[in-house]
């Protein structure tokens, strides 16, 4: 008698390739860019302190989702061996969160990732002050260039966090809002999902590529994030 063998499982894929003038991406469905030639890890809104700052506004959030985010940065960096990590911004969520306890583990945070950290100062670190980490202002790196807000730069392609992008997929009872990397064709510009355990999201347009995120896998969606387009449907401008 026979018996039947499951076919295996499709894996999921765990990385897609971008390519912006020859320049190769890794985006990571663990929610993190790799740039292989220059050796930088890339992540952006980790907002850590979420959870005290909303404690201080009588809100009972538990205090355990910065654990969860910040071993899964040192999981990316022991995996890639980056030379740098840069944080696009939003590092923590507030100054009310900045406890000792937080500010303990940042100052141990680039000894335990293997590389040196920085800082691109985001709008949640207005008024705070990490000590060993100052906030830096937009900067180049090759052909990329990393803010935490949009911003444009002539000839460079624009990383940048602070919009936590989501796209919505199906509809009805059955649409979901998945995190993802978003490419805004209008602007060279590559967004990046926030990092953070404790974050919302905010729906990117229709026209835009999308690379979808879901239980640790990327999946690129080259249609938009709402529905495949019809033929010859012209992409939306903006204004």
């Amino acid at each position: 008698m026979s018996t039947a063998v499951p076919a295996a499982a499709t894996p999921r894929p765990e990385a897609a390739d971008f390519l912006w003038r020859g320049h190769r991406l890794l985006l990571l469905g663990a929610r993190a860019v790799v740039d292989p030639a220059q050796e930088l890890l890339l992540v952006a809104d980790l907002h850590l302190g979420k959870a005290e700052v909303f404690q201080a506004h009588g809100i009972p959030l538990p205090s355990d989702g910065d654990a969860a985010t910040l071993n899964a940065l040192l999981e990316l960096a022991h995996r890639w061996r980056p030379r740098r990590v840069v944080v696009l911004g939003d590092l923590i969520h507030g100054r009310t969160g900045l406890t000792a306890e937080l500010r303990q583990k940042l100052s141990a945070l680039p000894e335990l990732l293997g590389c040196p950290l920085e800082l691109i100062g985001g709008n949640h670190e207005r008024g705070s002050w990490i000590e060993g980490l100052p906030c830096a202002p937009s900067l180049a790196a090759g052909p990329l260039w990393l803010s935490h807000q949009p911003e444009r730069c002539e000839g460079r392609l624009n990383l940048c966090g602070h919009l936590h992008p989501v796209a919505r997929v199906g509809g009805g009872a059955d649409r979901l809002r998945l995190p993802c990397f978003a490419l805004d064709p209008d602007a060279d510009r590559l967004l990046l999902p926030a990092f953070g355990a404790l974050t919302g999201g905010h729906p990117v347009p229709e026209h835009w590529r999308c690379w979808l995120l879901a239980e640790g896998a990327v999946l690129s969606w080259p249609d938009g994030p709402l529905s495949p387009r019809r033929p010859g449907r012209a992409p939306r401008r903006r204004g």
